[in-house]
């Protein structure tokens, strides 16, 4: 069969919505750390993207069948033969291959923090996701690479600044990816996917409801000198804590109403909170 690769196929496979969000972090990081618009920058971008990019691809290659089973996945390009399993490999291949090389390019630390978001990612958090909801634990660490990649990008050293951001977006993807796991729980157990850490029940609400609570400490310790060169002042502080209890009230209704729609609220919630938050330590740095 001859397969005809579109550009919306190649964005699909990428899943460039998530691919973009996800070098957006590490380009906060990266102005944060005191970088600006440099050659540094554009490889980061470029190793970024590629690097999120062909992480998507391993993941929708080894889950192609499982793809089928899911509503929200299975019109993707692989479960509908609009590409081949040796198409998508090559692709994700020759992303990873460049844009680690890409990272190389800035640092050392900052290749070596690419390539292992990759091997975490594809051959520790996917093949997981069946086996237990340990997954998600697994999975958090690639997750919070790119917002402590950009410091390290401009920086070249790994240390309490790094640990910070690195804890920031770690801690967020619990309630996060909770949250997804609730509102698509049914699409899931049709792929035998096990996201949740219980049932949708007060249980794992709480658990949301707690991750997202400890957010509000861990955001605000810059403004009690405890991240190194990370400074935040009184207005960031204030802001930091007015975005987390929006962010805690979403988890609270969740675990009152234990409803699939305010599930889908808190997701939502989570795609706003850590942008935000992540632009509030960006501005109170600059300013």
């Amino acid at each position: 069969m001859i397969y005809t690769l579109s550009f919306s196929d190649l964005m699909q496979l990428s899943k460039i919505r998530l691919t973009t969000s996800v070098v957006f972090s590490s380009i906060i990081g990266y102005f944060i750390a005191g970088g600006g618009f440099d050659i540094q920058l554009i490889y980061l971008l470029i190793g970024g993207f590629l690097v999120v990019a062909a992480s998507n691809g391993f993941n929708q290659v080894l889950e192609k069948d499982l793809d089928k089973m899911m509503n929200r996945t299975s019109q993707r390009p692989l479960p509908q033969d609009r590409m081949s399993i040796k198409q998508a490999l090559t692709i994700s291949i020759l992303m990873v291959s460049v844009g680690v090389c890409f990272l190389f390019m800035i640092n050392f630390w900052s290749g070596l923090f690419g390539f292992s978001s990759v091997i975490l990612y594809v051959l520790a958090y996917t093949p997981l996701k069946r086996i237990s909801s340990f997954s998600v634990f697994v999975g958090a660490f690639p997750g919070a690479i790119p917002f402590m990649l950009g410091w390290v990008a401009y920086t070249n050293s790994f240390g309490i600044e790094a640990l910070f951001l690195f804890s920031i977006q770690f801690l967020w993807q619990f309630p996060h990816f909770w949250s997804i796991a609730w509102a698509s729980h049914d699409d899931y157990k049709r792929a035998g996917f096990l996201m949740l850490p219980g049932d949708k029940d007060k249980s794992t609400a709480w658990k949301i409801s707690i991750y997202t609570f400890f957010l509000i400490p861990l955001s605000i310790l810059p403004y009690f000198n405890l991240c190194g060169s990370i400074e935040m002042s009184m207005i960031g502080l204030l802001f930091s804590i007015i975005a987390g209890l929006w962010f805690l009230t979403k988890s609270v209704v969740l675990f009152n109403s234990k409803h699939d729609g305010d599930a889908k609220k808190m997701m939502f919630a989570s795609f706003i909170y850590l942008p935000t938050l992540q632009l509030i330590y960006l501005f109170d740095n600059l300013l």
